[in-house]
């Protein structure tokens, strides 16, 4: 048990031979335990390291040694979900060397990637994936004629996913040949059931009991009274000590629950199960953080990590005064829910398994009866939310932009065209930084805007996104407002809360030749252009409504318009920009700066605003291509009478 990350990699004699080429498959029963000792010790310091997702991990060793010994991988393949418990399978298929670099530029991703490796059967980043995928490469093996084994990795968070239990049930009806393994890190799923459990699950996963149960099954189906006494008598058994039943009836041929800390009772149980056909399905019980002391006794707060920073040496300076920590944009949301949720008890709280990382542990211990975690089931929290809003309540959906596609056909049929009363806080919009393609909010302008009904804000700032929220919520329909990750510039936040006006703009700067039209929290990017420039700011902040009839005015006065925003290009806020320019027959040359057409990899958010352009530097030298490109004359930048700062309330 480790109370304390190790600073200095650990000794691992037998992981670096795995590194070197001895395959899992080849070790003995007292050498895999040695080795999951190893591979558990070597996670904690890599992770010290770069930072990152941590418990999972360390929940999982004992499973990931099991599976890479009994099967042939890559032939063999393994689908894990979501992600987060990934590390410890890429240290064992040849990335030991490379975890230094975890969820650093043109580093190791954080999720399963294709391209990274063979071993890396199905990219993931969302949850509930797994089965679907499994299922899918079992039905082309089996049209193929490929004799391969296939495991789908599934915690049980992510088995509450709609899409989940989707797959569970048409394996049941197709019945491929595919073992389902339920990771239960006592997270979501309930008590265990103690000793009689695994003593029953030993048993159901011999030889000695598949080929009585089989035998007996042949002999007993032409006396069908005996037969279905048996039958129900077996089901009766498990259901008494196991939470079995659901997926026998799917099914699935269930084993569990088995500690999964019990490396020798794994190997045994996966190699009886390796010979069975059909789908089967085996319940494993694990400890998040397991091995890691603090991390056991807290696995949220352990969930993810930031890297040890090195202690400099010798004495040090005397600490100058630290300033105030800026609030990040979830605290933002956090208090304002909060703060809604004292003014009107019609308000309602929802989130589909992000309390935490949306800033709503205070809501849901203030107004516990006013908090619903749906779990990781997006298009439920949606449907979920309309009903409230259709009998009176004013639901508030807390989601990330790149889990709000996932409920896409809800929002539109369910929400959007009944006109109902939600309001949706949109965290992760933009570019996340270290997690990666997965989990940027690139798309949510883009998909949302074209969408009847729905009004949709994009604040530049702390306390605008504060009143931002507030206005959504008085609006009488759908209404969004998206966010990104992290602190945002330091504003000022007013606890009075003030409706804006839908659809007007604020005007920033003033200036010549060229307008820089700001969507979102670029907006001291593109003061610090103007300022270099002599050209005006404005920060829009809708995107629908937009304020269409400022644009229209601009267009008289400037020569350019550039439009800014952190999500696609392809249908954004530009876009809308250039339709309404396009159908008022107006011919003013306009320049969408955004993401471009393509999945931006993991990195820094630093990397990522330097790799798509939008920083102010970049931003600074398209603006200049495209006044040359129009023959605009630049305008000196000396003594510059419109120069601001970005605003700070």
């Amino acid at each position: 048990m480790f109370s304390e990350l190790p600073i200095t990699p650990p000794a691992t004699p037998l992981l670096n031979r795995i590194e070197q080429g001895l395959s899992v498959q080849a070790l003995q029963s007292d050498e895999l335990v040695q080795l999951a000792d190893e591979l558990r010790a070597y996670l904690l310091y890599s992770v010290g390291q770069t930072g990152g997702h941590f418990g999972a991990g360390l929940g999982v060793v004992e499973l990931t040694v099991a599976l890479h010994h009994v099967y042939n991988t890559p032939h063999d393949r393994i689908v894990w979900d979501v992600g987060h418990q990934t590390y410890p399978h890429k240290i064992l298929t040849g990335r030991k060397d490379l975890m230094h670099t975890m969820r650093q530029a043109e580093g190791l991703a954080g999720f399963p990637k294709r391209s990274e490796s063979d071993h890396d059967t199905f990219g993931v980043g969302h949850s509930s994936t797994s089965i679907s995928a499994a299922m899918g490469m079992a039905l082309a093996a089996k049209q193929q004629e490929i004799q391969r084994k296939i495991i789908a990795v599934i915690g049980d968070g992510a088995i509450t996913g709609g899409m989940a239990i989707e797959a569970l049930a048409h394996a049941g009806h197709e019945r491929p040949n595919m073992l389902v393994v339920l990771n239960d890190n006592q997270m979501s799923i309930g008590h265990n059931t103690g000793g009689l459990a695994t003593y029953f699950a030993k048993i159901w996963a011999s030889k000695f009991y598949i080929s009585m149960r089989e035998g007996s099954k042949k002999l007993l189906e032409k006396i069908r009274p005996a037969w279905e006494l048996a039958k129900r008598t077996e089901e009766h058994m498990k259901g008494m000590v196991a939470p079995g039943t659901l997926f026998e009836e799917l099914g699935f041929h269930y084993i569990g629950p088995l500690d999964g800390h019990d490396l020798p009772g794994l190997v045994q149980t996966l190699e009886n199960m390796k010979e069975l056909d059909g789908p089967q399905f085996l319940h494993i019980r694990t400890m998040k953080g397991k091995g890691f002391e603090p991390a056991e006794l807290d696995p949220v707060g352990y969930h993810a990590i930031n890297k040890i920073e090195a202690k400099p040496k010798g004495p040090q300076p005397a600490a100058t005064p630290a300033l105030p920590a800026r609030p990040k944009y979830q605290a933002v949301f956090g208090q304002w829910l909060c703060d809604m949720a004292e003014r009107d008890n019609r308000l309602a709280g929802i989130t589909p398994a992000m309390c935490e990382g949306s800033g709503m542990v205070e809501f849901a211990e203030r107004f516990p009866e006013r908090y619903y975690d749906v779990a990781i089931a997006e298009q439920h929290a949606l449907t979920l939310a309309a009903g409230m809003a259709c009998d009176g309540l004013k639901p508030v959906v807390a989601i990330y932009s790149t889990f709000l596609q996932r409920g896409y056909d809800q929002l539109i049929h369910d929400i959007a065209l009944q006109n109902l009363d939600v309001t949706f806080g949109i965290d992760r919009a933009g570019l996340v930084g270290q997690d990666g393609p997965t989990h940027h909010g690139a798309f949510d302008l883009s998909y949302l805007r074209c969408i009847p009904n729905i009004v949709i804000g994009a604040p530049s700032n702390e306390n605008e996104c504060r009143q931002m929220l507030y206005t959504a919520y008085q609006h009488p329909g759908p209404a969004a407002v998206r966010y990104p990750r992290g602190t945002g510039p330091g504003a000022e936040i007013a606890e009075t809360m003030q409706q804006l006006d839908i659809g007007k703009a604020k005007p920033i700067r003033d200036g010549e030749q060229v307008a820089i039209l700001n969507f979102g929290t670029l907006l001291d990017q593109a003061i610090i252009t103007a300022n270099e420039l002599n050209i005006a700011v404005v920060d829009m902040r809708w995107v629908k409504p937009m304020d269409e009839a400022l644009i229209l005015a601009m267009t008289a006065r400037y020569a350019l318009l550039v439009t800014l925003e952190e999500n696609a290009i392809a249908g954004g806020a530009g876009s809308a920009v250039n339709e309404l320019l396009s159908a008022k027959g107006i011919k003013t040359p306009t320049l969408n700066l955004g993401l471009p057409d393509t999945f931006i990899e993991h990195g820094t958010h630093t990397d990522q605003l330097d790799w798509t352009g939008l920083n102010s530097e970049n931003i600074t030298r398209k603006v200049r291509d495209a006044m040359q490109t129009y023959d605009i004359t630049s305008v000196s930048t000396v003594g510059l009478r419109g120069r601001v700062e970005a605003p700070r309330g």
